[in-house]
C-alpha cells in the first residue's frame, strides 16, 4: 500500500525553514543574554540558573532539530516517525533532566545547611 505523499510547496518548505533559523537565531541572543546576566548572581543561585539554562537550551536545540526534520518530510508515515521519536526522547530526556535538578538541589541544600552554626 502507497503511502500518502506530504504534497507541500517547495517555498513553504524554505519558508518554514527560514523561519525555524530565524527563531534558533532569536533564542541563541536570548540564551547568550541570560548567560551573561546570570554571571552577576553569586553563590549557588547562579549553578542552579545556569544549570536550568542549560537543559533549557538543550530543549530548544532538540526543538528546533525536530521542526527541521519534518520540514523534510516527505511522507505522513515519516512525519508520524520523525514526532514519536522526538517524543520519546523528550520523555527520557525531561527524566534525566528532574534527575540532574533534583541533584543540584539536593547539593545547594547540603552546602547551605553544612554553612550554618
Amino acid at each position: 500500500m502507497n503511502q500518502p505523499k506530504l504534497e507541500v510547496p517547495t517555498e513553504l518548505r524554505d519558508l518554514a525553514e527560514k523561519t525555524i533559523e530565524q527563531a534558533e537565531k532569536a533564542f541563541q541572543m536570548f540564551f547568550d543574554a541570560a548567560g551573561k546576566s546570570i554571571a552577576t548572581v553569586p553563590g549557588p543561585a547562579a549553578d542552579m540558573s545556569r544549570q536550568a539554562l542549560s537543559l533549557t537550551e538543550q530543549n530548544m536545540r532538540a526543538a528546533f532539530e525536530h521542526a527541521r526534520k519534518l520540514v523534510h518530510a516527505t511522507e505522513l508515515e515519516e512525519a508520524m516517525r520523525i514526532q514519536s521519536e522526538f517524543l520519546r526522547s523528550q520523555f527520557t530526556n525531561a527524566g534525566e533532566h528532574m534527575r540532574t535538578i533534583t541533584a543540584g538541589m539536593m547539593s545547594a541544600a547540603t552546602k547551605a545547611t553544612e554553612k550554618q552554626p
